[in-house]
């Protein structure tokens, strides 16, 4: 009989919790456009007695509103017009799980779905599940692992507020990358972030310093996409809130000041229906030696080097990859959906300027790593500020166009990718809009709906920029022009 890791729930089992007085309140969350959980603090009866059988509610501009949560015009799904009427919370039971730094709390994700039983095709959990069904038709898996860095403050949410975002201290006051001394100041927080994350059923691997002042990442074990996905809006939804107990904060915008920004590197592989992984030549299945050492950013698999050609790559691989290459510029607003996203993308920042593929090397947009049945593609474009279940989905619908094009793979890019003549990344939200507009991969995958929705949220954003006045404005224009 399976049993579930340490802190992930079945019905028996919470209905035995809440019996005996350990856990009162359930969460039910969605994630929403922004990647943000969303949802409503059920009680634990309430839950058990009516959701769990009959579902929940939940008004339908969650998938409809800006970052701070004002209506905005232009969505299909939802307006005045249409009287902002509510769609379905419809928990998956398999997502159920204890919330550790909550007392007597657990949580479910939810799927969206209208009144007669349809998916919600914009919500980004419905949209990840879309692309995982066209891998599914294809005998086809996806395994993905995502890296997300941070900065801690040690200003609380408040403070920081209060103090609009200036002079803020940051836990470390120089560059911290790999360094034990310089993470032990932040250890306090950054081992209850991992032994929680661990108590609510997530894999955790380790935590690392980083470059910026105050900067660090957790990774986790990478998993099924949905599981992966899923947990990454969890975990970041968590390490902000216990940030928030301990009076401290973490930003994970993608670029908080001129130094390092905050990445999100995106790992994936495929395996067949039977868990075979796809990605290395056939000469490599079955030879490697079984003792790889499952990390790998996050994204090892616990196997071994294989023994292939002078890539070692399967042609599933070489077109997957090749559709990525093919698809990158075009899919940006699902890798970067804001306008502080693309300040990222600054030469030798170890952020991606170019669009090319290059064996372990960091200055591509797209990093081939491991050997064998280890082998994957890391995506380095994504920010802290990306949605894990759009950044996946565009990487699937990327790689199936490949695959189902048998568009062949450009040669690897060996050297410095900051200094060549490929595409560049797109250099901002509106140029990033334009090209997805104009993609036929988009809406070939993901329909004309989901593209026009989320054309509107970059429209959106866009125009909220465009309307504001910034200090860099006031400073350079106040007195001296």
């Amino acid at each position: 009989m399976e049993t579930k890791p340490k802190g992930r729930l079945d019905l028996e089992t919470l209905r035995s919790e809440v019996d005996a007085g350990r856990i009162d309140t359930v969460l039910i969350a969605m994630t929403d456009m922004q990647g943000r959980l969303q949802g409503k603090r059920l009680t634990a009866a309430h839950f058990l007695d009516e959701v769990v059988e009959h579902d929940a509610e939940g008004c339908n501009y969650l998938l409809a509103v800006d970052v701070e949560m004002n209506t905005v015009e232009g969505y299909a799904m939802s307006s005045w017009e249409r009287g902002y009427g509510d769609f379905v919370f419809k928990p998956d039971m398999e997502t159920l799980r204890l919330v550790p730094w909550q007392e007597g709390t657990a949580m479910v994700t939810c799927d969206l779905v209208w009144d007669d039983g349809s998916p919600v095709v914009a919500s980004p959990r419905q949209i990840l599940k879309r692309q995982l069904m066209r891998l599914a038709e294809r005998g086809l898996e996806a395994f993905v692992g995502t890296e997300l860095e941070f900065i801690v403050f040690k200003d609380s949410y408040e403070d920081a507020w209060r103090k609009g975002y200036t002079d803020l201290d940051p836990v470390n006051l120089y560059n911290v990358d790999y360094s034990l001394l310089g993470t032990a100041r932040v250890e306090p927080l950054l081992r209850r972030i991992r032994n929680t994350m661990a108590a609510a059923g997530l894999a955790v691997e380790d935590a690392k310093g980083e470059c910026n002042f105050g900067q660090h990442e957790i990774n986790f074990r990478f998993d099924r996409a949905l599981a992966t996905a899923d947990g990454h809006a969890i975990y970041k939804n968590g390490a902000k809130e216990i940030a928030a107990q301990e009076g401290c904060s973490i930003t994970f915008m993608p670029k908080f000041d001129e130094r390092e920004g905050n990445s999100c590197h995106v790992h994936l592989s495929l395996r067949s229906e039977d868990g075979t992984p796809l990605f290395a030549d056939g000469s490599a299945d079955g030879h490697g030696d079984g003792h790889g050492d499952g990390h790998g950013d996050g994204h090892g698999d616990g196997h071994g080097d294989g023994h292939g050609d002078s890539h070692g790559f399967s042609e599933t691989f070489e077109h997957f990859l090749a559709g990525q290459v093919s698809c990158l510029r075009e899919l940006m607003p699902l890798f970067a959906p804001n306008i502080n996203s693309y300040k990222r993308y600054a030469k030798g920042s170890f952020a991606p300027t170019a669009v090319a593929w290059g064996r372990d090397n960091r200055t591509c947009s797209l990093r081939v790593v491991g050997h064998g049945p280890s082998l994957r593609v890391e995506n380095r474009i994504p920010g802290g500020d990306v949605n894990p279940y759009l950044a996946i989905s565009a990487m699937i619908a990327a790689g199936l166009h490949g695959i189902d094009n048998e568009i062949p793979l450009e040669d690897e890019f060996a050297g410095n990718a900051y200094e060549t003549d490929k595409p560049h990344v797109p250099t901002s939200l509106k140029e990033a809009r334009e090209l997805f507009a104009a993609s036929d991969v988009a809406r070939g995958a993901f329909g004309d709906e989901v593209v026009e929705h989320y054309l509107n949220a970059a429209k959106v954003e866009i125009e909220a920029y465009e309307a504001a006045v910034t200090d860099w404005e006031r400073y350079r224009t106040f007195e001296r022009l």
